[in-house]
């Protein structure tokens, strides 16, 4: 049954190269694969659910995104295992990306919310969490 689930995500992006190389190895490592590609966009699919980057139209570039302002706050991502947020939370590390609220990492999100935040090229926040089971988290 589909009733319900996400069909798709659309996203404009500033600056579609820049997005495409962030985005395309951290989709990649989820286990998405790319679906669809044209000059001013991409797609990455997983299962029946695909994200779409798109490069947003010069004339609409003064007006920069901020997660605070009515609309996106963030993007969250299921991993399996707390291992795989500490994996992740080191190649963000590798390549420059500093995890949000590093002083209460991994438990940002509460005592019982394993899971490394961050933000893509346009500042939009994803999150990436450990699997749980009735409030217990997974090893």
């Amino acid at each position: 049954m589909t009733k319900g689930l996400i069909h798709h995500i659309e996203l404009y992006v500033s600056d579609l190269q820049r997005s495409k190389t962030f985005w395309g190895w951290f989709l990649t490592w989820l286990g998405y694969e790319v679906y669809q590609q044209w000059p001013k966009g991409i797609s990455w699919k997983l299962g029946e659910c695909y994200i779409v980057f798109v490069q947003v139209e010069e004339r609409f570039l003064d007006i920069p995104y901020h997660r605070c302002r009515a609309g996106l706050n963030h993007l969250a991502f299921h991993v399996e295992t707390q291992e795989q947020v500490d994996q992740l939370t080191e190649e963000l590390k590798k390549r420059g990306v500093r995890p949000l609220y590093e002083e209460k990492h991994p438990y940002a999100g509460g005592p019982n919310h394993y899971a490394v935040y961050f933000e893509d090229p346009d500042r939009i926040k994803v999150e990436a969490v450990a699997a749980t089971s009735k409030g217990t988290l997974l090893k």
